[in-house]
């Protein structure tokens, strides 16, 4: 991967906006029973539906902001969205009750969504060649955030008493952050309007994503599979917050601390990782999920001096799965949809994933006097541990769209067929 030096600095504030995006998603996590407490809800999985509904604002609006990335400034667009991120964790902070603290989490959720439709296709765009370390280095960025939110979160309610204090704060650097990436950031369209990966690069305007049902049918294939693997990973966040505080009484500190040791060690596994995958993308997908499922499944059966350990190595392996998987799809698409294809992708995984916040927390509050004892969250984290490996069924999908494509005559291709055929499998 070569990079010229503005090229380079954009990589790295995308990455910054990256951490912010991410430290949002899992800030709430050491904070449940305090938010329940405080707002007098009836039950746990009332806290986790903030987490979820959060989770359907920033996905379901993908799509649509992916079609803005496509046509606007991709730069501006991320401004805007991590401005909006970070109001709306400010006014979590201040709201006086449920339905307030609701309609905030809906604000941070929006902002959130401008951020992977806009960055995923700026970065394909910056780095035609080497994109599995591009988003490796981007991927350092979601490892700090996923570390720094429920660390920061977890430390500062108990160190100020209150689960508002670090909300507010957050909010507030988020916000002066959009600012710094506006002033910082170089527009595209500017800085590297020479860039393409097609010889071809004005064949794409207009084009539909797919020009085939079968095509189609693939794509939202791979995007459900995926979507599992998503559901596995954010269920074993809020799991192992629970699981932690009602099962081995650690307060929401220790809780953040163990939290975040599931994002430490992907700081090193995104590019690394990253970087072998531009040899044989889908095989080592294949790899850091198994190994993932494994880590899940062993977790909850470890003495409680092993648990850290286990999450760091688990979170190595599944984490560095993410930037594998974006190079795949944007490897499969062009430039000028790029925007709308993992906006449509993370949409329909979104969907499927944000529910199991709530489903987790449903799960636990069922459990009753039974949520204090270790062994009665082993079937979760086995449900966990399969849905991980049920998601490899979307590596056929994904090289059946890039065999189909490139199996395509000349006058029905589409964009992503005048890419060279090189994609590693």
């Amino acid at each position: 991967m070569s990079a010229i030096p503005n090229q380079a600095r954009t990589l790295w504030l995308i990455g910054i906006l990256h951490a912010f995006t991410h430290i949002y998603q899992v800030a709430l996590l050491p904070l449940y029973l305090g938010i329940q407490r405080d707002l007098k809800l009836t039950s746990v999985e009332e806290s986790t539906l903030l987490v979820t509904i959060m989770g359907f604002a920033y996905f379901i609006p993908s799509y649509g902001l992916g079609v803005l990335a496509d046509r606007l400034s991709r730069k501006k667009l991320l401004a805007v969205g991590l401005a909006a991120n970070g109001l709306g964790f400010v006014l979590l902070s201040m709201s006086p009750n449920y339905a307030c603290a609701l309609a905030s989490v809906v604000l941070a959720g929006l902002g959130g969504s401008f951020y992977h439709p806009s960055a995923t296709a700026l970065i394909a765009r910056l780095f035609p060649q080497g994109r599995g370390r591009a988003f490796g280095l981007v991927g350092i960025g979601a490892s700090v955030g996923f570390f720094i939110g429920p660390f920061y979160s977890g430390w500062r309610a108990v160190s100020s008493g209150n689960w508002r204090t670090p909300v507010l704060e957050l909010g507030l650097f988020g916000m002066i952050a959009a600012g710094a990436f506006t002033w910082l950031a170089d527009e595209e369209q500017k800085s590297f309007s020479n860039i393409s990966d097609s010889p071809n690069d004005t064949l794409g305007k207009g084009q539909k994503l797919f020009p085939t049902m079968a095509l189609w049918a693939f794509f939202f294939g791979a995007s459900f599979t995926f979507s599992l693997r998503d559901f596995a990973g954010s269920a074993m966040a809020t799991s192992t917050s629970l699981f932690l505080q009602k099962a081995h009484g650690f307060d929401p500190k220790l809780a953040g601390i163990a939290l975040s040791g599931i994002f430490l060690a992907s700081a090193i596994s995104n590019p690394v990782l990253g970087r072998f995958s531009d040899g044989a993308r889908l095989r080592w997908i294949s790899y850091v999920l198994i190994l993932a499922a494994f880590f899940i499944s062993l977790f909850p059966r470890v003495s409680v001096r092993w648990m850290v350990p286990t999450l760091l190595v688990y979170g190595f392996f599944f984490m560095a799965s993410y930037p594998m998987t974006e190079a795949a799809v944007m490897e499969s698409v062009h430039d000028s949809v790029r925007g709308r294809s993992f906006g449509l992708f993370i949409t329909v995984g979104g969907l499927v994933s944000n529910l199991a916040h709530w489903l987790v927390g449903k799960w636990v509050h069922n459990l009753g006097e039974k949520a204090v004892i270790p062994e009665s969250y082993l079937p979760l984290y086995g449900i966990m541990s399969f849905m991980v490996l049920a998601s490899l069924a979307g590596l056929p999908c994904l090289r059946a769209i890039r065999k189909r494509e490139e199996e395509l005559p000349l006058n029905v291709l589409s964009p992503a067929s005048t890419l060279p055929s090189t994609t590693p499998q």
